[in-house]
């Protein structure tokens, strides 16, 4: 798999763009792909905050991850175009099946593959294997374009799941 996707991300956008990554549970299917990406590009095309467009930038990246990224520096995303863009990923959510926001369901890069560990499984994960300090984790918590260029995939190590390395 091509893990390069920063080349995918707007040049135009400021470092300080707002960013939201929702990870699925599981791979999309084709169909199921181009159906998403159908409605993140209707969905950024109507984007508003206040009456004024947003900025917006929306993508799948991997078949599992969808990026959202708003580039305040014209328009302020405000709370109910943040709402609007959470009510987005619970359609995709109903028309797949497939859980976008289980934050204790974490992936990582294994085999040149996403392989998806419960949170509770990751200290026995570690010590028999399967991962360690090295494996690429995604911290899906990263909050602008600058941090997901930069922390977004990063070695087990590196994120906060260190405190499981002994």
């Amino acid at each position: 798999m091509n893990w390069d996707y920063k080349r995918l991300l707007p040049e135009d956008f400021s470092d300080q763009s707002r960013v939201w990554i929702y990870q699925a549970a599981r791979l999309f299917t084709m169909s199921e792909a181009l159906h998403i990406e159908d409605v993140l590009n209707d969905f950024v095309a109507k984007w508003n905050a206040h009456g004024e467009p947003v900025k917006g930038y929306a993508n799948l990246l991997f078949g599992q991850f969808i990026v959202l990224m708003a580039d305040e520096t014209t328009t302020t995303v405000s709370g109910c175009s943040t709402d609007s863009s959470v009510r987005v990923i619970k359609q995709i959510e109903a028309a797949t099946n497939v859980k976008m926001f289980d934050r204790l369901n974490l992936a990582f890069q294994v085999k040149d593959k996403i392989q998806m560990l419960p949170a509770s499984q990751v200290e026995y994960a570690l010590e028999h294997g399967f991962i360690n300090s090295d494996t690429i984790y995604f911290n899906n918590t990263v909050l602008n374009k600058k941090d997901l260029e930069e922390k977004w995939m990063i070695p087990l190590k590196d994120s906060w799941l260190r405190k499981y390395l002994g």
